[in-house]
């Protein structure tokens, strides 16, 4: 069985950049000396249906917050800006000379598995079976694990991946699987909202949705979101080699607002009831923090504030 797999890793110690003027969403906030390159490939297309697979516990709230970035993807319903859904159709731009429409995403299913049918330790070959649980065709199925499961090479070389399989015409889905990084890696993993590892004494940031874990999650969903979309089976659009590719959103590591560098975010919008840190909004009141997005228009990096 062959099928494409794309890692998410932000090390940002590893980050280098060259610093650019203040500007706002739309706009180059970081000149970068480089392209994402279509490789004439497939895009995904038309409805989506993004499916959860909790992999060991988790509680309502937490979930709440997952399948609330999911409908704020596309909802109209956001008056506020910059909104998620603004962000996403940054994406657009990557279809407009392909012929190929761009997808809509909607929540689908969600589904439980709180027995850890493959144990509390997975290698990453579990990930595709686990993943296979969800819907079959025209899905992205998101296999969530928990704080308490251990993954092949979470910390060490991912925060997460995406990937597409089985490799027929008539049954191929795309996943995606991410680690909770609360207690394992989260300077790694769920920075900005936890001290880095290895790099800047700044500040951690005040995630927007309470826990370091969860938000950490969802700027990783969010960036593995564009790569799924935007080179499902790797050979759509990114930069480098096939084998670890630099996509829409992992192309512009650490990056969420202006005049951001190597351990500083950037500038972003502060909640004044909790002093959380954010940059868009969403559905049922939420805030979110997400990526930098690589614009094709400008050649670079753009943040929503």
């Amino acid at each position: 069985m062959n099928y494409f797999r794309s890692s998410l890793f932000f090390p940002v110690c590893l980050i280098i950049l060259s610093l650019g003027a203040p500007l706002s969403y739309g706009d180059l906030a970081e000149e970068l000396p480089m392209n994402l390159t279509y490789h004439n490939g497939a895009l995904l297309t038309g409805s989506i249906t993004v499916n959860f697979i909790w992999y060991g516990n988790f509680t309502a709230s937490q979930k709440s917050v997952f399948t609330d970035f999911i409908n704020s993807l596309s909802d109209g319903s956001v008056k506020k800006e910059p909104s998620v859904a603004t962000w996403w159709k940054t994406l657009n731009k990557y279809y407009n000379n392909t012929g190929i429409s761009f997808p809509t995403l909607t929540l689908g299913k969600q589904i439980d598995d709180n027995s850890y049918s493959h144990g509390d330790s997975l290698n990453i070959s579990d990930i595709l079976p686990i993943a296979s649980s969800g819907q079959q065709q025209n899905a992205i199925n998101v296999v969530m694990t928990s704080v308490d499961v251990g993954v092949e090479g979470f910390c060490i070389s991912r925060c997460g991946l995406h990937g597409s399989g089985p490799d027929s015409s008539q049954n191929r889905f795309t996943y995606i699987w991410l680690g909770n990084s609360s207690t394992q890696c989260p300077g790694q993993c769920a920075w900005p909202f936890s001290q880095i590892d290895d790099g800047p004494s700044t500040a951690p940031l005040v995630p927007p949705n309470g826990e370091v874990g969860t938000d950490g999650m969802v700027v990783n969903l969010a960036s593995l979101l564009a790569g799924t979309c935007t080179n499902p089976n790797g050979d759509g659009y990114f930069q480098g080699e096939p084998e670890t590719p630099l996509e829409a959103a992992t192309a512009c590591p650490g990056i969420y607002g202006k005049r951001a560098f190597p351990g500083y975010a950037g500038d972003l919008l502060i909640d004044p009831a909790t002093n959380a840190s954010y940059n868009a909004y969403g559905v049922n009141n939420r805030l979110f923090l997400v990526p930098a997005l690589f614009d094709l228009t400008v050649f670079g990096c753009a943040t929503t504030v």
